[in-house]
């Protein structure tokens, strides 16, 4: 990945071999992107690389970050549950995310017709930074998928070792079993799991 912040501009991320080509997300949308990267900063925003994205920064904490995709580009919100989106403007990342968090922008001319609402968004959350306001944390248990309650009520073990995971883990394995369209293979992947849920990791834990 990129350390340097022109290099995202001039070349991509660095996470994949379309890096530096003409075919790389952020060449399709060069002068959007610019365009982003200039009223960020003239909000007063520290800008960084992190992740390999442009990531602006006040009152040491990461308020948003820029990314590209082949559909489009965005700039996403850290502590998007403070944000009030008075415009209802923001949009979530997936059916996953909890609170709309980011600007999704289709085409390069999008950030120019709303520099005002950007450039109003970003002092908001420039102020929740300087209060040291962070957003509520979601502690509400997840909906279990059928198929993970039935194995939970055969398997006492694993029962008990999944309600000692935290929410955030326990969640985890909702979200990656959610994502399975049939019964058949959420089942698979929860006996998959096991030894994971067992040994008290998240899904994605190695």
């Amino acid at each position: 990945m990129i350390s340097e912040i022109q290099d995202y501009f001039a070349k991509g991320c660095g996470r994949c071999d379309r890096f530096d080509t003409q075919d790389c997300s952020t060449q399709l949308w060069k002068s959007g992107l610019a365009r982003l990267r200039q009223i960020c900063r003239a909000a007063g925003l520290r800008e960084t690389v992190k992740w390999g994205h442009p990531c602006y920064m006040h009152a040491d904490r990461n308020i948003a970050i820029i990314g590209a995709l082949r559909g489009g580009f965005r700039l996403s919100f850290f502590e998007a549950g403070l944000m009030k989106d008075p415009d209802r403007v923001l949009e979530k990342q997936g059916p996953n995310t909890q609170h709309p968090d980011m600007f999704r922008f289709t085409s390069n001319t999008q950030v120019a017709a709303m520099e005002d609402t950007i450039s109003a968004y970003l002092h908001e959350a420039s102020g929740y930074a300087e209060a040291g306001m962070t957003a509520p944390k979601d502690h509400s248990a997840p909906v279990l998928p059928d198929e993970l309650v039935q194995a939970l009520d055969a398997d006492p073990a694993l029962a008990n070792a999944f309600h000692a995971l935290t929410r955030g883990r326990q969640r985890s394995y909702v979200i990656n079993l959610n994502g399975a369209k049939k019964s058949e293979t959420r089942i698979a992947r929860i006996a998959q799991f096991r030894d994971r849920i067992i040994a008290g990791k998240g899904a994605t834990e190695r």
